[in-house]
């Protein structure tokens, strides 16, 4: 990726206030309390739901409702910094064997 530089450390640091911030609101809570990850599906406990940034902010994503879903903490390990399209081919990878 020699195309892309990162996020400044100071907006990330910005963000990641927003977020912890956000976590707090009942609008993060009520997304949770529907028990399923954003990325596999799968029903999680509402107390095991992290939040994801769908754009990460070490790539320029914000801390916004648009942008955070929560997930189960093994697909968030393992999405780390990916975008959703790049998500969707490692996934596709996986389920060909090839990762």
């Amino acid at each position: 990726m020699d195309w892309y530089f990162g996020a400044d450390e100071e907006a990330i640091k910005k963000e990641r206030r927003k977020a912890r911030e956000m976590r707090q609101s009942q609008w993060w809570k009520r997304r949770c309390a529907k028990g399923v990850c954003h990325w596999c599906g799968e029903p999680v406990k509402p107390a095991e739901l992290t939040m994801d940034h769908v754009v990460p902010l070490a790539r320029g994503g914000k801390s916004t409702k648009g942008n955070v879903v929560p997930c189960c903490k093994a697909c968030n390990t393992k999405k780390k910094q990916l975008l959703p399209m790049e998500w969707d081919a490692w996934v596709e990878g996986v389920k060909k064997g090839g990762v």
